[in-house]
């Protein structure tokens, strides 16, 4: 009798062999990460670099300034002294005929630039003459200054004009300019003539020059240090009236 097994054809081992094999090979292989795109790209080179991610807009404080942008330093307001230096002086708030200021000083006290700016008219030469004609000569040795701030600053009946004060040169606050005199019409009496005007081209405006508004407030402030500005009033009285081309209701005055 044959035994069970024998006869039989037993199975192969081939199918269980592979299996085995195959695990194995599954074992020696890293498994995947969960998160794939942690994955370095294998198409990254040193010859083809990886896209680069988008750079921000830029802020909008490169085209355009913002409240974070300090602000421009404005100008300094200019600085204005009185027009004689000298511990007595007197002046009134009003003059005959037209707006301006007699400052009375002694005779030789500095006559000082109110103001920095550049010297406009010089007259070193007494042409007055009681005869006439009134007006053109009346104030004897007199300067006048530009102020930086745009107002004509005159000054007249001087007895000398400091040497290098010359039509365009620059001159600073406080510096001499003259001294108190009594030349022109100043009837004898030690005083500087004071006007405030606008600048106006093209003719001797002597008319204009010698003063267009009260400059009595203006030599209080300055006198007790401070720098009240006479800009907004020249300039509101130029744009009603601009530059007359003739004398107002009187030719006299200094």
């Amino acid at each position: 009798m044959r035994s069970p097994s024998i006869g039989r054809r037993a199975r192969p081992a081939f199918p269980v062999l592979l299996l085995i094999a195959a695990l194995a090979a599954g074992c020696d292989r890293p498994a995947a990460p969960a998160d794939a795109w942690q994955d370095p790209s294998p198409m990254v080179t040193a010859t083809q670099p990886a896209e680069p991610t988008a750079s921000p807009a830029p802020p909008a404080a490169s085209t355009a300034p913002t409240a974070s942008v300090a602000p421009t330093p404005s100008r300094p307001a200019p600085r204005r002294v009185f027009p004689v230096r000298a511990g007595n002086v007197d002046y009134h708030p009003t003059h005959g005929g037209y707006p301006g200021t007699d400052v009375f000083a002694d005779c030789g006290e500095p006559v000082v630039a109110v103001t920095d700016g550049v010297v406009l008219e010089v007259s070193r030469v007494d042409r007055f003459d009681k005869r006439g004609p009134l007006g053109p000569n009346n104030g004897g040795l007199s300067v006048s200054l530009l102020g930086d701030d745009g107002v004509r600053y005159y000054g007249s009946h001087l007895s000398v004009i400091a040497s290098g004060v010359d039509a365009g040169v620059r001159v600073r606050a406080g510096q001499q300019l003259g001294k108190v005199g009594r030349t022109g019409n100043a009837n004898n009496v030690c005083h500087l003539h004071f006007g405030l005007s606008p600048k106006c081209s093209g003719h001797d405006d002597w008319w204009i020059r010698r003063g267009v508004v009260w400059p009595a407030p203006y030599l209080n402030s300055w006198r007790k240090g401070g720098n009240r500005s006479p800009v907004a009033e020249v300039t509101a009285w130029q744009r009603k009236h601009g530059c007359p081309a003739s004398p107002g209701r009187s030719a006299a005055g200094g």
